[in-house]
């Protein structure tokens, strides 16, 4: 990419982020997906520059999913390496942690569902438009492009539901030594959590695997769009 490309990318998004807030009105007043993208349309916004930052914003939310994951795993181990103090700041931190990893975890399953919706009706107009082309050689060029740019995209969505399927054993586990420290806030219980550390790490080692890899098939996908 030139670097005249590069300087157009950020007016992009602030012509984005311009029409979306006009579309809140818009959005209460028609309720309707093709109203949305007519007005974007008309800031010079294209359902393929709403994908590409819809996938940014997907991309962001894991990154941060996974960094908050890492710290709730952190967090455990402090739990679980208990030697003395209050016993009721160790249970506050750690459904804290665990309250922090769900909101993430609803973002990046929200960001994704964004992701899926302009990408189904990109792909569903591209097709449709096929058969405006005068031109044959033109028509087949572009049903090749599309066909390429669907395989990214299914490659990029298959990794990003990968990741986003990792989170929930995860945040059952911590769910469930909240609710058990709830119910048994001594020592003893803290003892009894360590049995689960081993699992729970390997759950959370397999989620940052899972999340670096979407994060990698979304910065190659954008970079198709760009």
């Amino acid at each position: 990419m030139n670097p005249s490309e590069h300087a157009m990318r950020p007016a992009t998004r602030i012509q984005t982020q311009i029409a979306l807030a006009l579309l809140v009105a818009l959005a209460a007043l028609a309720g309707c997906q093709t109203v949305k993208y007519r007005t974007l349309e008309a800031f010079g916004v294209e359902k393929r520059d709403i994908l590409s930052d819809n996938v940014e914003s997907a991309r962001d939310a894991q990154d941060d999913a996974k960094e908050q994951f890492s710290s709730a795993l952190e967090q455990f181990r402090a739990t679980v390496a208990f030697d003395g103090g209050e016993l009721e700041d160790l249970y506050d931190n750690l459904n804290r942690s665990y309250e922090r990893s769900v909101k993430d975890a609803d973002r990046v399953r929200q960001r994704i569902d964004k992701v899926r919706n302009v990408a189904e009706d990109l792909f569903d107009e591209w097709a449709n438009e096929l058969d405006d082309y005068e031109s044959a050689d033109l028509r087949r060029r572009s049903r090749e492009l599309m066909q390429e740019t669907q395989n990214r995209y299914e490659r990029m969505i298959a990794a990003m539901e990968r990741a986003e399927a990792t989170m929930d054993p995860v945040l059952q586990a911590f769910q469930d030594q909240v609710l058990f420290l709830k119910h048994n806030l001594n020592a003893r219980a803290i003892s009894a959590l360590g049995d689960e550390l081993d699992s729970i790490e390997s759950d959370t080692e397999a989620l940052v695997a899972a999340m670096n890899e979407a994060i990698a098939e979304a910065d190659a996908f954008i970079q198709t769009l760009e």
